[in-house]
């Protein structure tokens, strides 16, 4: 004999309320987070929502990833940009990758597209101020050092990039990636986390920060580091495929007499920019990683008299800037999403 209505209807109920039950029992999705040191900088992978397992085969992916494009673009310690800038000093060509003859002519394009503000090519002027260095070195150049770099003018407009080969008919093209790698690499870390299967995940190399997905039934959230105190200036959700990169004076720097001298140095002076304390720049869709690191640098380097003109320029959307008053200036689409 079956059961009657009632009893169907009462064991139904029974069982939504245990589904409820457990449901509201059960532990929240898994949470993994991994942290490293690469680029001179601290950098952090979590990952939302997927088995740990998983999760921690993609993180150390991605962190295999970092490690091999640092070892692979160092600047001043033994690496595959060490040798080539050995090789263009001395008026030679020299065979690549073609992983990094790829990076090199992206990053040749934006540098144009910048006005040449974004300069990797003035890897010589970093290291006379003394940022090729762990820590920076607190010393001012010979004014007549810094003037032999300027008049040089090495672009990477300089490079001849075909088959695989760099050359360059000017010798004082000292190549320095700092500000193109942590972006690129923000790009890869998505392309790796997707190939494993991650749906949802934030990384964050030293506030060069890109998302993937949501935190379950909210998006990402970050803070954006004040340049001159404690804690955030102000945190926005980042959503699907956005990025965020920051430039700022605030990390490697040294002082003098009271005098701020940040690694962040203008191509056309020879010296440090000055007229800004931060600029964090929003991308989203292909290449947001890469485009939100390097184009914060030419927004930073020319300070805020063109900062509205120069973002149309470049196609920057979306930003954040403080100026060397302290004064901040957001763009309208980005100002409602600032809290």
């Amino acid at each position: 004999m079956s059961p009657s209505p009632y009893i169907r209807l009462a064991r139904h109920a029974l069982w939504l309320l245990l589904v409820w039950a457990l449901a509201a029992c059960s532990p929240p999705p898994p949470l993994h987070q991994q942290q490293s040191y690469v680029f001179g900088t601290l950098v952090d992978v979590t990952v939302y929502g997927a088995p740990e397992a998983q999760a921690r085969e993609a993180t150390a992916a991605v962190l295999a990833r970092f490690d091999a494009l640092h070892r692979e673009l160092h600047a001043w310690q033994p690496s595959a940009l060490s040798r080539l800038n050995a090789t263009l000093a001395r008026g030679e060509s020299a065979a690549v990758t073609p992983e990094l003859a790829a990076m090199l002519h992206d990053a040749r394009e934006l540098s144009i597209r910048s006005q040449h503000l974004f300069n990797p090519a003035i890897g010589g002027l970093v290291a006379l101020w003394g940022f090729h260095a762990d820590v920076p070195q607190r010393r001012v150049p010979d004014p007549a050092a810094i003037a032999g770099w300027v008049k040089a003018r090495p672009r990477m407009s300089d490079l001849v990039i075909a088959n695989n080969t760099v050359t360059t008919s000017n010798r004082a093209v000292q190549l320095d990636l700092g500000g193109y790698a942590k972006g690129r690499a923000l790009d890869d870390a998505v392309a790796i986390l997707k190939a494993h299967g991650i749906a949802n995940a934030l990384v964050n190399i030293g506030g060069n920060v890109i998302a993937l997905g949501a935190h379950g039934e909210r998006p990402w959230r970050v803070g954006i580091q004040h340049p001159r105190e404690p804690g955030t200036l102000a945190t926005l959700d980042l959503h699907d495929g956005e990025a965020i990169g920051t430039s700022g004076d605030y990390q490697r720097y040294f002082e003098i007499g009271g005098r701020r001298y940040s690694h962040l140095i203008d191509p056309r002076t020879g010296r440090p920019a000055t007229g800004m304390q931060a600029v964090t720049v929003l991308f989203g869709g292909a290449r947001a990683g890469t485009l939100s690191d390097a184009l914060s640098k030419p927004l930073f380097i020319d300070g805020p008299a063109h900062l509205a003109e120069n973002a149309a320029r470049l196609g920057v959307r979306n930003y954040l800037a403080v100026d060397a008053a302290g004064k901040t200036h957001v763009s309208p689409d980005l100002a409602p999403r600032l809290r």
